[in-house]
């Protein structure tokens, strides 16, 4: 009976030594950092530092996003008691659903930020409730002072502090400034000043000419209110370089209202995330190969029918027209289907599908904007007779506006290509580092085919409906395409082509010294075909430039 009591005794010690222990280990091990945190609270002062986010500049100096100091509330859960109630007088004052406030502050954490970029209201509204363990503090705020212009090449900084789209997105470690807990004793001074010098990130200078750029957008807009276009692109480009001049869209939004938007698609760039048909723009692109591959000449001779049959398919000329006995310039100063499709099975289908891919249209062109898509074109490469037919006359092959204007370079550039690119130089620390012209070593087409498809190309300008583009005193390369819109292109679940179509023009000046490559691409303007839409802004547009960068004329003008 004795012994029995002694054990009953020794386990309830053994129980309660077990106790000790294991609440000592959960305090000491399990929730060592947490009290560890909370003690030397007590002993220094902990201050989130943010480094301020890079500025982005157009070429010429004017701001494009910049940063203003403004106001944001965090809390710290660990001081406060009532959470729900705290989640609750936050979420009428924020208009912030009380949950989400909530899950913040059942964190273990003493550091919580529950929203950026408060109105003087919202900070009004916060003082005066004086809410236990939730906090206001200064912060820098994005700032686009520009507002609507280049938005959708510049992007957006969001709420969670990450780059959005354009630059903003595809830069956004290089703009964005580190994030730094500098310790302060009470009773000292901090030991990281030295540090905190470095945590800005970089500046960026652009290679987008302000006045082209506004002037780009002024010309959608009135596009807009001409011909009432569903949306539009122009991009500008030094050919030589692959220096994007400028890169305008339609229609734009206000990065510092981004949250208003309801249509996130408007966030996209055209230029590098939407996928189109070129039509007839791509005609230049056979007879380059064709021409490069001695298969034609320009005087090559063929005689039109006006269609041409391929198994159970018939393809047309526009308007059904036959033109009878035509030469290659002609094709493609006429834009003339069954041309293409002659010029196309001369080269070959191998060849061609060779030469399509060496200019660029099976990859990315690895333009430094956030985003960038681009087309397998699955369906052109299997290989049927229709495809190749549609293709060589570009109908029925995908691409992006901004791999169009990079193969276009090549015919520009002496037979190469150059990698497009926005950023022009970066300012970090102290130092700028510049942003390399990228040229491609090899050679798409030869110096003969460059003069040739060129001076088929001023041809067009010269002899067609796409004189509207002339200007005097100046050799204008350019072509015209009009080309159907896929109903899948519209969201619509259906094959075949609607009735809506895409317009544009392409062309460089001066032909044989070219300064700059324009295309002009309109979604849906009410006008029968390309000529009457994109030709006359590309003629706008060119004329400013050339008066712009005092480019002399080619000839005199009597």
């Amino acid at each position: 009976m004795k012994n029995w009591r002694i054990n009953i005794i020794f386990l309830c010690i053994l129980l309660f030594g077990a106790a000790i222990i294991g609440r000592l280990f959960y305090l000491q091990v399990i929730k060592y950092d947490y009290y560890k945190a909370l003690a030397y609270g007590q002993q220094k002062d902990f201050k989130f530092l943010k480094g301020e986010r890079g500025q982005i500049f157009f070429k010429s100096g004017q701001t494009l996003a910049t940063n203003i100091k403004g106001k944001y509330v965090f809390a710290s859960p660990v001081k406060i008691k009532n959470k729900e109630e705290t989640a609750k007088n936050l979420s009428e004052i924020l208009n912030i659903d009380e949950n989400q406030i909530l899950e913040s502050l059942n964190k273990e954490s003493s550091f919580e930020i529950i929203k950026n970029n408060l109105t003087s209201e919202e900070e009004t509204k916060i003082k005066n409730k004086n809410l236990e363990g939730v906090y206001l503090d200064n912060n820098i705020l994005r700032k686009y002072p520009q507002k609507e212009i280049a938005s959708r090449t510049i992007g957006f900084l969001g709420a969670n502090g990450k780059g959005q789209y354009g630059v903003e997105g595809y830069y956004d470690e290089i703009l964005r400034g580190k994030d730094f807990f500098p310790k302060k004793e009470r009773y000292g001074i901090s030991i990281y000043d030295d540090e905190l010098k470095n945590l800005k990130g970089a500046d960026i200078y652009l290679t987008l000419d302000y006045n082209i750029q506004v002037i780009a957008e002024k010309l959608l807009e009135k596009a807009k209110e001409d011909i009432d276009i569903e949306g539009g692109l122009i991009i500008v480009m030094e050919p030589s370089t692959g220096k994007i001049l400028a890169l305008a869209n339609f229609p734009n939004f206000d990065p510092n209202n981004y949250s208003k938007v309801k249509d996130f698609e408007i966030f996209q760039n055209d230029a590098v995330q939407k996928l189109f048909e070129p039509g007839s723009l791509f005609k230049v692109i056979t007879m380059a190969a064709a021409l490069n591959e001695g298969k034609i000449t320009p005087q090559t001779k063929y005689i039109d029918n006006g269609y041409v049959k391929i198994g159970k398919y018939t393809i047309y000329n526009y308007n059904q027209k036959v033109w009878g006995e035509k030469t290659m310039t002609e094709v493609l100063q006429n834009s003339i289907n069954t041309g293409a499709i002659f010029a196309e099975r001369k080269l070959g289908h191998e060849n061609f599908l060779k030469y399509v891919e060496k200019f660029g249209f099976f990859k990315p062109t690895g333009i430094d904007i956030f985003g960038e898509i681009y087309s397998e074109n699955k369906e052109f490469k299997k290989g049927y007779e229709v495809n190749f037919a549609t293709a060589s006359f570009g109908q029925g092959i995908e691409i992006t506006p901004i791999q169009l204007v990079k193969a276009f370079s090549a015919i520009a550039n002496n037979g190469k290509m150059v990698k497009p690119h926005i950023a022009e130089k970066i300012y970090k620390n102290g130092k700028t580092e510049e942003v390399l012209n990228k040229v491609d070593d090899n050679e798409i087409i030869s110096l003969d085919t460059v003069s040739q498809i060129t001076t088929m190309m001023v041809n067009v300008v010269e002899n067609s409906y796409s004189g509207h583009a002339k200007i005097p005193g100046y050799y204008i390369a350019g072509k015209t395409g009009t080309a159907q819109i896929p109903y899948s292109s519209l969201g619509i679940n259906m094959r075949g082509y609607s009735e809506k179509t895409w317009q544009s023009f392409i062309g460089f000046a001066p032909a044989f010294n070219p300064k700059f490559l324009v295309l002009v691409k309109l979604d849906n303007p009410k006008t029968k075909d390309a000529s009457q839409s994109a030709v006359p802004i590309f003629r706008d547009l060119a004329k400013y430039i050339i008066d712009y960068f005092e480019i002399p004329p080619d000839y005199e003008v009597e």
